[in-house]
C-alpha cells in the first residue's frame, strides 16, 4: 500500500484523526496533487478549525496553483485564528506570507 492509501485508510478509520488528514495533505503535496492537498487541507480544518499549520500550507498550495486571492483568504483566515488562539509564531508567518502575495 502506498502512502497515500496508508493515510486515506488512517482517516477513514477515524475522521477525527488530525495526523492522517493532515499528513495526506502534506504527501499530495510533495506529490505535486495541489487540488487534492487543498481539499484535504480544508478537510483538517473543518475537523480542528484551529489547526493553524493547514491554513499555511493551503495558502502556499493554492499560490503554487495560481490561485492567489483562494491564497490571500486562507492566509487571512489563519491569521484570525491564530491571533484568537494566541499562537504568535504562526500568526506571523502567516502574514509574512500574506505580505508576500501580489496586489
Amino acid at each position: 500500500m502506498d502512502r497515500i492509501e496508508a493515510l486515506k485508510a488512517m482517516a477513514a478509520q477515524d475522521p477525527t484523526n488530525l495526523l492522517a488528514r493532515y499528513g495526506l495533505a502534506m504527501e499530495y503535496v510533495k506529490q505535486q496533487a495541489y487540488s487534492e492537498a487543498v481539499e484535504a487541507f480544508e478537510d483538517v480544518l473543518r475537523v480542528n478549525p484551529n489547526y493553524a499549520a493547514a491554513y499555511f500550507h493551503g495558502g502556499q498550495t493554492l499560490e503554487k496553483m495560481g490561485e492567489v486571492e483562494q491564497a490571500r483568504a486562507m492566509y487571512e483566515r489563519g491569521i484570525e485564528v491564530t491571533s484568537r488562539t494566541g499562537d504568535g509564531h504562526t500568526r506571523a508567518e502567516l502574514q509574512g506570507a500574506l505580505d508576500m502575495l501580489p496586489l
